[in-house]
C-alpha cells in the first residue's frame, strides 16, 4: 500500500447540512471535528506506508476511526459499517453522504502497521498535543497514577494443563508444517491423550495419579524433542515457535537426573512468575498477584492530569507483564512524561510506586516530588508504638555513629547490601552496652541492638516523607489522587480495559493506548460541552444515614 499525504479539507457542504439537521446540539463526534479539527495528519503515519502501490486509505481517517471504535466498544466490521452509515462519521470523518467507506480488515491492517512502525503512541501523543495547543493540558501541574490487571486472551491453566497443550500446541503445528515426520514419530495413544484439549476435568484427581501423568507427558514431550534435534532431522524444525515453546516449558517443568526425567516441585526449584510460562499461546501473559486478585495476563499504569479548572486527561500509559512491581515503572512514566515535555510537579501515587531511592530520584533527575503514602516501619518496636524505633536513634553520618536514647554510642557501622539489592547501612550497639542497658526491654530482645538504615539521601527522603504524612495538607493533597479509580472504572466499563483482545504485550499495549485515546476523546467533549464531572456515587444506604451522622 502506498501513502500520499493530502492536505485536511472541509466538511463536505451535503454532509454538514444534514449532521446539522440530525444532531442540532451537535454530538461527540462533531463536537470533536469543530472544537479540534485535524487531529492527526498522513504525513505523521507517512513512515508505515510505501510510496508505490496501490493507494492507502488516509491514515488520519484511520486513526480517528480506530478511536472512535474504542469509544464504543465496536468490533472492525462494526466500525466499518458506521462508517458507511452513520451522519456523525462522516462529518466527523470528513466524507461525503455517498461515500462507501473501507473494508474491515484495513482497520486490522492498520494496527498491525503501528506496531510494526513502533507507532502506537502517535495515537495519543496527537491528541495530546492538540491540547496542549488548546491550553487544555499543561505541564508542571499535578498528575496521577495506578494500575489495574488485564487478563490476558487465554485460557488460565494449572501446571499440568499447561504440560499437556503446551506438546499438543506442538504437535498440532508439526502436523501442519511437517506431517510425513511427525506420523513417523507419533505414538498411537498421543492421539486419544493430546487430540482433544487437555483440562483439568479430563486429568487424574489424586496426586500420585497427577504425578504419574506428568512423568508420562514430561517423556512423550522429551521423545519429541530428541527426535527434532536428532542429526537427521531437518535443521529448520528447532526454529519452529511451537518447538521452542515446548524446549522453554520442559525445562521450567522438569529436570533430569543421571537415572531419569523428574517433575519440578517447589522443593526443587520452580522459576519465578515473570519467566514462567503460563500458557503456550500467549508467553508474554504470567501469572501475578496483586492484594487478594490472582490472574494470568498483563497489568496496564494509567497516569492522568488532575489540574483544577482543565478537564482530566490521560498523559501517559504502560503495559507491563503481570509480575513486575508497580515500583519499577515510576522512571519509565517519568522519562516518558518527559519526553512529551509533560512531567508534573506533583505525582500523586500510591505505595506500590514510591520506595526511599524513587523519592530522591524522581526529585534529582525529574523534579518531580513522589506524594504518597511511605511502607511504614514494620520492626516491632515501631509497631507497639512504646519502643525505640529507628527515628529514635540519632545518626552521625560524618563520624559513622549512631546515638541511642540512653545516650550509648554504636561500635559498628557497615554499608551492605540487602536481599533486595538495595544500599543499607547496618549500625550495630555494644553488647555489654545493651545487657547493662535499663531500657533494653523497650529497644530489643536479642542479646544487642542492631539497626538497618538506607543510604544518607534515601534516609533523609524516607523520613521526611514519614514526616510530611501527618500533616493535614498531606490528606488534602492525597485525596485527589482517589480520582484515578474513576478513570480505571471509565476504561474497565466503556472499554473493557481489564480485558485484552489479542496475544502478546505490543498488542496489548496498542489496545490501552488506543483506550486512552478514546477516554480523552471522551472527556474533551464533554468538557466542551460544558457537561460537570460527576460526583462520587454512593450507595442507597450512606445516603441515607449522612443527614443523621451530621447531627
Amino acid at each position: 500500500m502506498s501513502l500520499h499525504p493530502q492536505p485536511f479539507t472541509a466538511v463536505p457542504p451535503e454532509t454538514a447540512r444534514v449532521a446539522h439537521a440530525a444532531f442540532p446540539q451537535g454530538n461527540l463526534y462533531m463536537h470533536m471535528r469543530d472544537e479540534l479539527g485535524a487531529i492527526y495528519e498522513d504525513v505523521a503515519f507517512a513512515a508505515l506506508f510505501s510510496t508505490r502501490g496501490q493507494p492507502a486509505e488516509a491514515p488520519w481517517r484511520l486513526a480517528l476511526v480506530t478511536i472512535m471504535q474504542y469509544a464504543e466498544g465496536l468490533s472492525d466490521r462494526q466500525a466499518a459499517d458506521a462508517v458507511r452509515s452513520r451522519i456523525d462519521w462522516k462529518y466527523a470523518l470528513n466524507l461525503e453522504l455517498t461515500d462507501p467507506g473501507f473494508d474491515p480488515t484495513v482497520l486490522c491492517e492498520f494496527r498491525a502497521r503501528l506496531i510494526a512502525g513502533h507507532a502506537e503512541q502517535l495515537l495519543l501523543d496527537a491528541l495530546l498535543q492538540r491540547c496542549r495547543e488548546r491550553q487544555l493540558l499543561k505541564a508542571r501541574g499535578r498528575q496521577r497514577t495506578d494500575s489495574t490487571h488485564v487478563l490476558g486472551a487465554i485460557r488460565a491453566l494449572n501446571r499440568l494443563e499447561c504440560i499437556g497443550e503446551t506438546l499438543r500446541h506442538a504437535l498440532n503445528s508439526l502436523a501442519v508444517i511437517a506431517p510425513e515426520w511427525l506420523r513417523g514419530q507419533s505414538q498411537p495413544q498421543w492421539v486419544e491423550r493430546y487430540g482433544p484439549r487437555v483440562a483439568a476435568a479430563r486429568l487424574p484427581a489424586s496426586k500420585a495419579a497427577q504425578a504419574t501423568y506428568a512423568h508420562t507427558m514430561g517423556q512423550d514431550g522429551t521423545a519429541i524433542l530428541a527426535a527434532i534435534y536428532a542429526a537427521d532431522a531437518p535443521g529448520w524444525l528447532r526454529e519452529v515457535p511451537a518447538v521452542r515453546t515446548l524446549q522453554r516449558v520442559w525445562v521450567q517443568q522438569y529436570y533430569t537426573t543421571a537415572e531419569e526425567l523428574r517433575w519440578r516441585t517447589e522443593a526443587d526449584g520452580i522459576p519465578p512468575a515473570r519467566v514462567f510460562l503460563s500458557s503456550p499461546y500467549d508467553e508474554e501473559a504470567h501469572l501475578a498477584r496483586k492484594d487478594t486478585t490472582q490472574w494470568v495476563g498483563y497489568k496496564v499504569h494509567l497516569t492522568e492530569s488532575c489540574d483544577e479548572e482543565l478537564p482530566r486527561l490521560i498523559t501517559h500509559v504502560e503495559t507491563t507483564t503481570g509480575p513486575i512491581a508497580d515500583g519499577a515503572v515510576t522512571p519509565v512514566i517519568h522519562h516518558a512524561l518527559q519526553e512529551k515535555g509533560l512531567l508534573p510537579d506533583t505525582h500523586l501515587v500510591d505505595t506500590g510506586y514510591l520506595d526511599a531511592e524513587l523519592l530522591v530520584t524522581s526529585q534529582r533527575d525529574y523534579n518531580v516530588d513522589l506524594l504518597g503514602p511511605t511502607r511504614p516501619d514494620y520492626h516491632w518496636q515501631a509497631r507497639a508504638g512504646q519502643g525505640f524505633a529507628v527515628h529514635n536513634f540519632q545518626l552521625d553520618w560524618d563520624r559513622h555513629q549512631a546515638l541511642c536514647p540512653t545516650g550509648r554510642t554504636s561500635v559498628s557501622w557497615t554499608p551492605a547490601v540487602d536481599n533486595h539489592a538495595t544500599e543499607v547501612i547496618k549500625i550495630k550497639f555494644s553488647r555489654q552496652d545493651c545487657r547493662a542497658c535499663e531500657s533494653r526491654l523497650l529497644c530489643t530482645r536479642s542479646a544487642r541492638r542492631t539497626l538497618t538504615v538506607r543510604r544518607h539521601d534515601h534516609y533523609l527522603a524516607l523520613q521526611a516523607a514519614r514526616q510530611r504524612e501527618t500533616s493535614t495538607a498531606y490528606g488534602q493533597q492525597y485525596a485527589k489522587r482517589a480520582g484515578i479509580e474513576g478513570t480505571i472504572s471509565q476504561g474497565v466499563r466503556r472499554c473493557r480495559l481489564r480485558r485484552t483482545r489479542y496475544i502478546g504485550l505490543a498488542k496489548t499495549h496498542l489496545q490501552h493506548i488506543v483506550t486512552a485515546a478514546a477516554l480523552n476523546f471522551v472527556r474533551l467533549s464533554n468538557w466542551l460541552a460544558g457537561t460537570p464531572l460527576a460526583k462520587t456515587r454512593r450507595s442507597s444506604f450512606v445516603r441515607l444515614m449522612v443527614p443523621l451522622a451530621a447531627h
